[in-house]
């Protein structure tokens, strides 16, 4: 391979491409939920268990990471990704809610691995300086995947059938995981790297979070104060990320009269602000540092900025027009990302390499719970209370999050990034 400059923004560019692929196939249920339901005369209760069975599944990241620390970044996301492509075209093959809840559990346990396979490849391939630039372009594979997921999903249900969607995402995975194979290398081991890139990285990893050389402890992790800082905001967080995903194609259904058609052009709307956010948060954590907050502190004060504009949630349900309820879903879309890239991001910040994916999997679950909780809730209870209760709830979590990073994380100040002599080997 000939040896390219700035090698590791091509690396991120590819693992943010596997996170499109990875949301994509994820929200195809909850864009065709509509029509689907009908057809197979599914109740909101029964949708409620089939997202519920995805939640449980993706849940086990831990397990996800584990592998990918234990078997190495290349391969283990390779077979993750390869499984839930298989997985998602076999939807296609369900004919009623037990069916679907199967998979979605088979497929949340497999595509639970991309979150700590991007903060792997983040914490492995840049200097500490550029991890929150470079985990916000990960992040935007998942919000640019529910982006393309409507139209797309949309357009293979009106030209074939609901089950050719499921079938044209798990060929695009498939794909993906060619050109990982063909392309991806651990720095150390990548042909195409320069020397001068190499140093760069390396003299860019701060000391304390080098690998130790061992396995990473679950238990040891979950006795630190840090990971409970990280991982609780998160809890509160992701209820929002899973209400965009599953259930807003419903409540525009359903509430305020959407078709199928006008679902396809609104519905997508809210990730575009997603993406925005996801860049949006690393600007303002960078803009604090230039100024002399340490890191970790403008992360926090970018995750607090995030937690206030989430409060325009709470009128989601209340106002009159569908419009200004997308609008305001649009803004709870960037406000999320904004706050969500930046706690993520901090599992890099804060563990060292060869525990960032088994941290960010711990982090992912409890994500995850959160999403299931709030799930189950919405599926019990928004036929005898409405939708705007959960909006509500929405517009208020990320507040007591904000409370909880500040409270739970210590800051480890330190005036630039301590070198280390060589580059880890994920």
């Amino acid at each position: 391979m000939p040896k390219l400059r700035a090698l590791r923004w091509w690396i991120i560019g590819l693992v943010m491409l596997g996170a499109i692929v990875n949301y994509l196939t994820r929200s195809t249920m909850g864009i065709a939920a509509p029509t689907i339901l009908k057809d197979l005369d599914i109740s909101v209760r029964e949708y409620s268990w089939i997202t519920s069975a995805f939640q449980i599944g993706i849940m086990l990241q831990p397990f996800c990471g584990y592998v990918l620390d234990t078997l190495g970044l290349r391969t283990g996301f390779a077979v993750f990704a390869a499984a839930w492509s298989v997985i998602a075209m076999a939807h296609g093959l369900a004919s009623n809610w037990q069916g679907f809840a199967v998979l979605r559990g088979f497929l949340g346990l497999a595509e639970g691995s991309a979150q700590p396979a991007g903060m792997k490849a983040v914490a492995t391939w840049f200097p500490a300086k550029e991890r929150g630039f470079a985990g916000g372009v990960f992040n935007i594979g998942a919000s640019f995947g529910s982006v393309l997921a409507p139209p797309l999903v949309v357009w293979a249900a009106l030209t074939w059938n609901w089950r050719a969607a499921f079938v044209l995402t798990g060929i695009l995975g498939l794909a993906w995981v060619a050109l990982w194979l063909a392309f991806y290398r651990s720095p150390d081991q990548h042909p195409s790297m320069t020397e001068e890139e190499r140093a760069r990285i390396a003299a860019g990893q701060e000391a304390h979070l080098t690998d130790a050389g061992t396995r990473p402890s679950i238990v040891s992790i979950l006795k630190q104060g840090q990971f409970w800082g990280i991982a609780l905001p998160r809890f509160l967080a992701d209820p929002t990320w899973g209400t965009l995903s599953f259930w807003v194609p419903l409540y525009l259904s359903q509430t305020r009269g959407f078709d199928l058609k006008q679902i396809a052009m609104f519905a997508w709307l809210p990730f575009v602000a997603a993406d925005l956010g996801c860049m949006f948060g690393p600007v303002i954590a960078h803009f604090l540092q230039q100024r002399g907050v340490s890191l970790i502190n403008a992360r926090r004060w970018a995750f607090t900025l995030g937690a206030a504009m989430m409060t325009g949630m709470i009128f989601v349900g209340r106002v009159e027009s569908p419009y200004a309820a997308i609008a305001l879903l649009c803004l709870g879309g960037f406000a999320h990302q904004t706050l969500s890239v930046t706690v993520i991001t901090m599992a890099s910040d804060l563990f060292r390499r060869d525990e960032v994916a088994t941290v960010a999997g711990l982090a992912g679950m409890m994500g995850n719970l959160g999403v299931l909780i709030f799930s189950l809730l919405i599926g019990g209870l928004v036929t005898t209370i409405g939708y705007d209760p959960f909006f509500v709830a929405l517009g208020v979590l990320d507040i007591a999050g904000a409370i909880l990073l500040w409270t739970l994380v210590k800051d480890r100040v330190v005036t630039q990034a301590e070198p280390v002599s060589q580059i880890p080997n994920p």
